[in-house]
């Protein structure tokens, strides 16, 4: 690799058989090290003829759970159990898992923001063009697995995203439902989605993701349910050899897109939830209260939740600032009868 190259180069090969690990290099020349690069970590695991599934976390830095599920991935998978590929970025968003935030240092850019990307803009946007360019078109399935990270903490859930055609949709809830859980949400990211879901979904990819956990730590239990559920998916999709267990029937299907399902701190102060996560609401309930310290005579500021729902998300810190999400909500799917199974 040229290191007056201007686009990401790898060290792996991508196309042959077997499994390898190494970088991907993006160039970035600053003050400390003017032909320096982001060493972004990325695995292949290829056994052959098969589908090519392309699997991510670290999208944002400080959400852990995919982030460890996949690096024990790529320890323990061999290429002789693999019908097809594997392309795995456990921690593709390298700048902020390096430093436990959400978005980049370096340019300030949050990568789930950044489709379709403008490669000129940063090292941000070329790791997105990176994905939605050479990656995607490979993949038949993309895996971008979430959470909560430092400031909010989620009910864990699968996801998927339509797209509009009864068999490719058909296709995706079987693999959410394999996934495993008690929750599924049903995403709509469509042809104006910033999101590396949509993006994946514009090259025709099934798009598997979902939230699993949060508030800045690891619950071994959400990581159990991220690590069952990787394999299930893939020896649904038919990478891996089948197992026990089938798919999940009963998985609850929601979705949590409209707006009124989020409410948001109106002042300064610290918030006291007044919910727990898998509390049934109505609209009207409480969400909690914002109390001002600086002023402990005034009587706490509650807000309540303007719609009916189930709670799958509340802030995991206490202080809050006008804008911050204190909770989120998700209601019952309403899929057309030729996606009902």
């Amino acid at each position: 690799m040229s290191v007056y190259a201007t686009g990401i180069a790898t060290d792996v090969d991508l196309a042959r058989p077997g499994k390898r690990t190494g970088r991907l290099h993006l160039p970035h020349s600053v003050t400390r090290s003017a032909y320096g690069v982001i060493p972004v970590p990325v695995a292949v695991i290829s056994g052959g003829e098969g589908p090519t599934v392309l699997m991510m976390a670290g999208n944002h830095g400080d959400e852990y759970e995919g982030q460890i599920a996949l690096g024990n991935l790529i320890r323990t998978m061999d290429a002789a159990e693999v019908r097809g590929r594997l392309i795995v970025l456990p921690s593709v968003n390298l700048p902020a898992a390096r430093s436990g935030v959400r978005v980049s240092p370096l340019d300030g850019g949050n990568l789930n923001r950044t489709f379709p990307p403008r490669p000129e803009l940063g090292p941000t946007h070329e790791i997105a063009a990176y994905l939605e360019d050479v990656l995607m078109p490979m993949a038949d399935v993309f895996v971008d697995l979430h959470s909560g990270g430092a400031s909010l903490a989620y009910l864990p859930f699968v996801a998927t995203s339509l797209h509009g055609d009864v068999e490719t949709d058909r296709r995706a809830l079987r693999l959410m439902r394999a996934f495993g859980g008690p929750y599924g949400q049903i995403w709509h990211a469509g042809e104006g989605s910033r999101t590396a879901s949509g993006a994946a979904v514009r090259h025709g990819c099934i798009d598997i993701g979902g939230e699993f956990g949060g508030s800045g730590v690891v619950n071994p239990d959400h990581l159990n349910l991220v690590e069952c559920g990787i394999r299930n998916l893939l020896a649904e999709i038919g990478v891996l050899p089948s197992r026990d267990g089938g798919t999940t029937p009963d998985m609850r299907l929601m979705t949590s897109d409209p707006p009124d399902l989020y409410a948001f701190a109106p002042d300064y102060g610290v918030f006291v939830p007044e919910v727990r996560l898998g509390d049934e609401v109505d609209a009207g309930a409480p969400v909690g209260s914002i109390h001002n310290l600086e002023h402990p005579e005034r009587e706490p500021q509650q807000v309540r939740f303007r719609a009916p729902g189930l709670v799958i998300c509340l802030r995991a810190i206490g202080r809050v600032e006008p804008g911050d999400c204190l909770a989120h909500q998700a209601i019952d799917a309403d899929l057309p009868d030729s996606l009902v199974m």
